[in-house]
């Protein structure tokens, strides 16, 4: 395993869409343990292939604690949402930056396990809110998207002048 470099904003192949898996072998299995430990490491609790300059339809998160409750999603695909929520979102894409962020409360996914046999999973809460936001990012959406103009031009400043204290 191999810890990976996680691509930054504004960096624009955070806006590449993601190409659906269709080999499901041994490169895959190390994309995906390599990708949990790069998120672990970060530390955070979801990671989307996109941000590690992979584009391919992978994501891997895990809510827990104590790390060992990964969850991995190859060519996830939303069936059903329902309910919103206001969750305070971060993204290992955007260090140190966080905003609230309107989702779907419920959301039911479907997707393809790294053996390529499919299941559907469903989620509420953080889980739900940890979904959205990393199948956001395997089509070159991210969550400053959603917010307005005022709210996203004021992060990205601020964002930028964290950026220029630390050079």
């Amino acid at each position: 395993m191999a810890k990976l470099d996680i691509l930054e904003f504004p960096d624009p192949r955070l806006r590449t869409k993601a190409e659906p898996v269709t080999v499901f072998d041994g490169a895959l299995r190390h994309l995906v343990a390599d990708m949990l430990e790069t998120m672990y490491a970060a530390p955070g609790v979801g990671l989307a292939a996109t941000q590690v300059n992979v584009h391919r339809q992978v994501l891997v998160a895990d809510m827990s604690d104590e790390h060992d409750q990964p969850l991995v999603l190859v060519n996830p695909c939303i069936l059903e949402s329902d309910g919103t929520q206001v969750f305070q979102e971060g993204c290992l894409s955007f260090p140190g930056l966080f905003a609230d962020v309107e989702r779907a409360m419920r959301v039911k996914v479907s997707a393809q396990d790294i053996d390529g046999k499919p299941f559907e999973v469903e989620a509420e809460g953080p889980l739900a809110v940890c979904m959205q936001h990393e199948m956001d990012h395997l089509i070159g959406k991210l969550f400053v998207d959603h917010l307005s103009t005022l709210k996203r031009t004021m992060l990205l400043k601020r964002m930028e002048k964290k950026r220029r204290q630390s050079a």
